[in-house]
């Protein structure tokens, strides 16, 4: 098992958004986070990825139990994240916002074959800058400089929302082919419902800050799982 959290909690402010959360998310399987806006999906990828502090509960990577980390700290044991927004740096070129995941590897630094057989438009738009690039660009680089951090936990937050369907369905053959790989843990935090039914292999459904219901796909089905994010 990659990840696993228990009991993880967290609060903005005085208000509690997690309440809890136990989960489970292993190497080579899509864990899709599900549930309608306001019930702390983001908010979880957030705690797992230090970029908010957890109030309480214990996480561990790859059987090793994480203290409270910031985010730079997280990525060098891992942890990559494309966050909702995608954060590139909008006047470094596409080829200097891939550089910027070499902060966290090892010498020597060379963008991998890999990232422009699976983007070719990387390849081609090298020199652009970011802020020049469509939607749905910015989110295939996003995921690209991820991908360079080798990471064993690869966090994605919304990669769907404003993106073109033909975008759509290249993200999506690229998750496939790095759960294929077997060796990363992807949480997939989506709310369009057919890409992650399609996707998941196991799935968290919350409520409130609260694991509403969860299981794999196969447990919980198609009807179960539309009308527990439709309620």
């Amino acid at each position: 098992m990659m990840l696993k959290t228990e009991g993880l909690t967290l609060h903005y402010g005085g208000s509690q958004i997690l309440h809890g959360i136990d989960m489970e998310a292993r190497a080579g399987e899509v864990t899709c986070v599900m549930g309608n806006n306001g019930m702390g999906k983001t908010s979880l990828l957030k705690a797992i990825a230090g970029t908010h502090p957890r109030s309480g509960g214990r996480v561990w990577l790859d059987g090793e139990a994480l203290p409270p980390l910031r985010p730079e700290a997280l990525a060098r044991r891992g942890v990559a994240v494309v966050p909702q927004g995608r954060m590139i740096f909008p006047l470094l070129t596409v080829t200097e916002n891939l550089q910027t995941a070499f902060a966290t590897q090892p010498k020597p630094h060379r963008i991998p074959e890999e990232v422009y057989d699976l983007f070719p438009v990387l390849r081609d738009m090298g020199a652009r800058r970011g802020g020049d690039l469509s939607g749905g660009q910015q989110q295939q680089l996003a995921i690209a400089r991820a991908m360079m951090m080798n990471p064993k936990l690869l966090l994605l937050d919304e990669p769907t929302e404003g993106i073109q369907p033909n975008i759509i369905q290249q993200i999506g053959r690229v998750i496939r082919y790095l759960r294929d790989k077997g060796d990363i843990a992807i949480v997939l935090v989506e709310q369009y419902f057919d890409f992650a039914y399609d996707l998941a292999d196991r799935v968290y459904i919350l409520k409130r800050g609260t694991v509403d219901i969860s299981g794999t796909r196969e447990e919980l089905g198609r009807e179960r799982m539309k009308a527990a994010v439709s309620v």
